[in-house]
């Protein structure tokens, strides 16, 4: 997989169009399996989104939902290879200022109104000023708009993952004529009632119980899609014999002690491929504007009294891999030359002793308030394991809050009302677009999750992602990405735990799925399911 993202990103500001691979290219009539249409797809989620318009916030739970309801100039399959989609073709000049999309030309949204390039120029503009990740787009001037068809994105320096960051859900085309009426986007009613531009449009959003899209009869890609409906079914708790009796049909990041019951289900799928691009790493974030963590030495206390191999093999049964840093193990800007943190007890009190919190009569220093992301076993374990282990090593009490949902977690975490957060962030393949956002001075956005929501500031820092977000050169980067994870992981705003070892639980009767790094995030017109596996909730 290195070498291909390797190639990608040396090479990304030369590519120009590329033909369609794979299931990517419309089926001639003749062609077209008509076995493949019909049915509905039952897709499981813990928690429910805040609002449904990812061009403003990130996430999963918006991203499943959202890269079907809005299509994005660009996909990639999983090779790392952009492919066409709302742009037929593209091309990036020679100095790597300015990218030329040339559209399909009868692409509509789903209310019939024609996307044209205004709508890309609006979107681009809307991601850049309102999403969390502030610098994927953060190079862009302007987009000039010559004709419908044509879109030229202006860039004030090059941007070595432009390319990436106008796939998916980074990039969801939004339409003008609705989002463009003067109302602040953030509060906007059609973030709940969107009118998309993706192969399925929106039937009902009923927050806590599902999210209903149907097949959108005139998607630009002929015969596509070939499911009739989406349901997004909210689950409050993994429920394994929803997907062994066909009620459910995906399961992604599955409750791992029960994998043993899955993996030998007949009817069952089990794979991990598909997240290639979005690298998630588990970690412990700490509020640095607040005491005791305004602290370094209490940060790095945590960090030695948590012993990450216990939790890897507890929790995980072995199937996760340590993360010392920003940048996920296996990516290529990776290095592992950073201090580690590994768990020394000794060290720990020694240096929470040394800031002045010493222990009392009932030998406790101190408490704590630890947030995680709510309706999620794995996440409710970690959580007591960290409360016993802080206690029992290094006397530090933390008591656990449990959000009730997704949107009082976020509301908490994004606006600065936590002391500890345990929390799952991607990279989103290149370092530009989902790792700066969380150490950028710039990004410290109040109520926007998934930011610099740990108030960490380092100038030094902050230059070093200046000049490696402009640089082509790939071991330029590699070398600058290096001197910025040392950096990080020396003032420690964030204790890296684990990377995640995602996967998606699926029914064998299900077709079509992760041909693409960005795996469920990636739009399902070329899902399909058998027939005879019809076994689908109508609740």
């Amino acid at each position: 997989m290195n070498q291909f993202i390797q190639k990608l990103f040396g090479m990304i500001l030369f590519l120009t169009s590329i033909n369609f691979t794979m299931c990517f290219a419309a089926e001639q009539a003749s062609n077209v399996d008509k076995s493949k249409y019909g049915n509905e797809l039952v897709f499981a989620m813990a928690n429910s989104p805040l609002h449904l318009n990812p061009a403003i916030i990130s996430g999963s739970y918006v991203g499943f939902p959202g890269v079907q309801l809005f299509a994005s100039p660009l996909r990639f399959d999983d090779k790392w290879h952009p492919q066409p989609y709302l742009a037929e073709k593209w091309k990036i000049s020679k100095n790597g200022l300015s990218v030329t999309l040339h559209l399909v030309k009868d692409a509509t949204f789903h209310d019939g109104w024609p996307i044209t390039s205004k709508d890309i120029e609006f979107s681009i503009i809307t991601v850049r000023d309102n999403h969390p990740f502030s610098s994927m787009f953060s190079s862009v001037e302007k987009v000039d708009t010559p004709d419908p068809h044509t879109a030229i994105i202006r860039l004030k320096n090059p941007h070595p993952a432009i390319l990436l960051a106008m796939s998916s859900s980074l990039l969801p085309i939004i339409p003008k004529h609705i989002y463009g009426d003067g109302k602040d986007i953030k509060t906007h009613p059609a973030n709940m009632n969107p009118v998309g531009s993706g192969p399925f449009k929106f039937v009902e959003f009923i927050p806590g119980d599902h999210i209903l899209l149907e097949r959108y009869d005139n998607f630009f890609i002929k015969g596509r899609p070939y499911l009739n409906k989406v349901r997004f079914k909210i689950c409050k708790k993994f429920d394994p014999l929803s997907m062994t009796s066909g009620h459910t049909h995906i399961w992604p990041f599955y409750k791992h002690d029960s994998v043993d019951i899955l993996e030998n289900d007949k009817n069952l799928l089990i794979t991990s491929k598909g997240y290639e691009g979005i690298l998630p790493l588990i970690w412990i974030g700490f509020n640095m504007r607040k005491k005791p963590f305004d602290d370094i030495r209490v940060r790095q206390a945590l960090a030695y009294s948590i012993d990450r191999e216990l939790i890897s093999k507890d929790l995980f049964k072995g199937k996760s891999i340590k993360a010392t840093g920003p940048i996920g193990p296996d990516h290529p800007f990776y290095t592992d030359d950073v201090e580690h943190y590994n768990t020394d007890i000794k060290k720990a009190n020694e240096l929470l002793d040394a800031a002045g919190y010493v222990r009392n009569k009932n030998s406790k220093r101190f408490s704590i308030k630890l947030d995680y992301i709510p309706r999620n076993i794995t996440y409710v374990n970690m959580s007591e394991y960290i409360k016993d282990e802080l206690l029992r090593k290094s006397g530090i009490e933390v008591n656990i809050r449990h959000s009730k949902n997704f949107s009082e977690f976020s509301a908490n975490v994004s606006n600065g009302h936590f002391d500890m957060v345990l929390n799952v962030v991607y990279n989103w393949g290149d370092p530009v677009i989902g790792v700066h956002r969380t150490y950028d001075c710039n990004n410290i956005r109040p109520g926007v999750l998934y930011s610099n929501t740990q108030g960490y500031c380092n100038p030094i820092v902050n230059k070093i992602m200046d000049k490696v977000a402009v640089e082509r050169d790939f071991q330029k980067r590699k070398s600058l990405y290096k001197e910025f994870q040392k950096i990080i992981v020396q003032d420690l705003p964030i204790y890296y735990l684990l990377k995640l070892p995602v996967s998606t639980v699926y029914n064998k009767n299900v077709f079509g799925l992760n041909d693409s790094i960005w795996g469920l995030t990636s739009p399902f017109d070329c899902v399909w399911i058998k027939k005879e596996n019809d076994r689908i909730s109508k609740n």
